[in-house]
Formats: C-alpha cells, sequence, structure tokens
C-alpha cells in the first residue's frame, strides 16, 4: 500500500470539521443569502392619486436648432464628415419642426408679442 492511498488531501471547503473555519464562513454566507430573499421590495401602487401638476410654461422655439450640434464640432467619422453633418443637422431641424407643431397643438407654443391669434 503506497503512503498517499489513505490521505485525503484538505481542500479548503470540506464538510465536517468542527472548528473548520471556511465551513462556518458558508453557512454564514448562505443564512445571509435566505435572508436577503425573504426582504423583497413591497409593490408600488401605480394608480395612486398624484398631486396635481402645475401648468407648463410656454415654448418657444429655436432660432438655431443645429447651434448645439455645431458646437460640438465636425463629426468624427472619416472620410464622411461633410455629408454626416448636413444629414445630422438635418435631422435636428426635423425634430425641433415637430417640436414646434406639437407645442402648437397643445396650445403651449409661444407665439411672442402681438403675435395672439385670440386678440383679433
Amino acid at each position: 500500500m503506497s503512503p498517499n492511498q489513505n490521505h485525503k488531501p484538505n481542500q479548503g471547503g470540506g464538510g465536517g470539521g468542527g472548528g473548520n473555519q471556511s465551513g462556518d464562513s458558508r453557512s454564514q454566507r448562505s443564512r445571509r443569502r435566505r435572508q436577503n430573499r425573504k426582504q423583497s421590495p413591497k409593490p408600488v401602487d401605480l394608480w395612486r392619486p398624484v398631486p396635481p401638476l402645475s401648468p407648463p410654461r410656454p415654448i418657444t422655439p429655436a432660432g438655431d436648432p443645429t447651434a448645439l450640434v455645431r458646437s460640438l464640432g465636425d463629426p468624427p467619422l472619416p472620410g464622411s464628415g461633410a455629408h454626416a453633418e448636413i444629414a445630422i443637422a438635418a435631422v435636428v431641424d426635423r425634430a425641433a419642426g415637430l417640436a414646434t407643431a406639437l407645442a402648437a397643438t397643445g396650445g403651449l407654443l409661444d407665439l411672442g408679442p402681438g403675435d395672439d391669434p385670440e386678440s383679433d
């Protein structure tokens, strides 16, 4: 019989030793996991009454909606910078136009002095 046949190597997480610290820490971890599972968040009532919102301020359309995008510089697209810049400006202009139309539809568009349609 060789000397290694009866020897079982200590693998650090073994099961039964009385003072085995790694076994104790495992049981503590699993106990914490069980406790955390029990503490589920309470459901939120989505249909609860909420305080009324203040009326929205009038929306003034931007004079140059592409100014912010242009302030960032040329798009980092080698070889197609000019085309990309034109495409991005077109998308921003379109989005600004749609936002202005939505504001007008909702009665939120700031028409400025003398442009009030109800004053006629």
